[in-house]
């Protein structure tokens, strides 16, 4: 069974900072692009940020200069979250292009989690 396991979400007034972390758990051969996923109450989910197993990334133009994707291992993604806006409140979710022995490439997902910007 492979798990998506996010934390880091909560409540920051405009201008401050969160990281959020993402680890997979559970059996697999190799894990390609991870990245960051929010939906915000009446939208469509939309891509933050993603970074493949090489390292390259690519941002959504409303956080570039603000966010940071990375990886410090195979298992794990983190986005840093810089001069936050109230615009950015959404849920985030973390995503991962996982392979298991004997399957192909699948997406998973996180659960979610809420992050919430004051003005």
């Amino acid at each position: 069974q492979v798990q998506l396991v996010e934390s880091g979400g909560g409540l920051v007034q405009a201008g401050g900072s969160l990281r959020l972390s993402c680890t997979v758990s559970g059996s697999i051969f190799s894990i390609n692009a991870m990245g960051w996923y929010r939906q915000a109450p009446g939208k469509q989910r939309e891509l933050v940020a993603r970074i493949s197993s090489g390292g390259s990334t690519n941002y959504a133009d409303s956080v570039k200069g603000r966010f940071t994707i990375s990886r410090d291992n195979a298992r794990t993604v983190y986005l840093q979250m810089n001069s936050l806006k109230p615009e950015d409140t959404a849920v985030y979710y973390c995503n991962a292009d996982v392979t298991r022995l004997g399957r192909g490439p699948e997406a998973y997902w996180g659960q979610g989690t809420q992050v919430t910007v004051s003005s």
